[in-house]
């Protein structure tokens, strides 16, 4: 954390390095990212439960075609079997391929892959219709909130909790100062109730 704190702030920027220090950002996780960072984080995407991706083996039309990672975190593929791709990124997943694929199967074979659908992301609590959707590239909390219905009459409008990856904690992230969050695969999004 004091690593990624010093790599984007100077000594001009200490005071806002404190900010995010007393705003929680200590504690387990990232802090939210920004659509930016969301975007450039999207290149080194790891796999998960739900993804949805398409294989090619080139010139093998019958090894091709879309395989969704299971709840396991395997792909099931023809010939090899299931494989591990909890983790991976595409590129890493297609190279696991080629090489199962060259165990006794084929001479250099050529696989790519690409995520064509992730996995979803969910939203719970005090909004009109919780529940699981569709991940789009770009989407903030406030437009998850939105696809949600709206908040309900109870919620509490400015903060949301948000969990982002099955093993982290849940923070609570500001989303009333006009700070754009984005949401990422794999989300939960919880609105809590106002107590006033």
């Amino acid at each position: 954390m004091l690593r990624w704190l010093r790599e984007r702030f100077d000594a001009r920027g200490a005071a806002g390095a404190l900010v995010l220090l007393t705003a929680g950002c200590a504690s387990a996780g990232a802090p939210p990212l920004d659509l930016a960072e969301a975007a450039k984080g999207m290149g080194a995407y790891h796999l998960g439960a739900g993804d949805r991706l398409r294989v090619i083996v080139y010139d093998e039309p019958g090894l091709s075609g879309e395989f969704t990672v299971s709840s396991a975190g395997e792909l099931a593929f023809p010939l090899v079997g299931s494989i591990a791709a909890d983790g991976l990124t595409a590129d890493q997943l297609a190279g696991a391929l080629a090489s199962r694929i060259a165990d006794g199967y084929m001479n250099d074979p050529k696989v790519s892959a690409e995520v064509v659908a992730y996995r979803p992301f969910y939203i719970l609590g005090e909004v009109q219709r919780p529940g699981q959707y569709p991940y789009v590239a770009g989407m903030t909390v406030e437009q998850a909130v939105a696809a949600a219905g709206g908040f309900s009459y109870r919620a509490q409008s400015r903060r949301v909790n948000l969990r982002r990856g099955a093993g982290e904690a849940e923070r609570s992230v500001d989303i009333g100062a006009g700070q754009a969050v984005a949401v990422m695969p794999g989300d939960t999004i919880r609105v809590l109730e106002r107590y006033f």
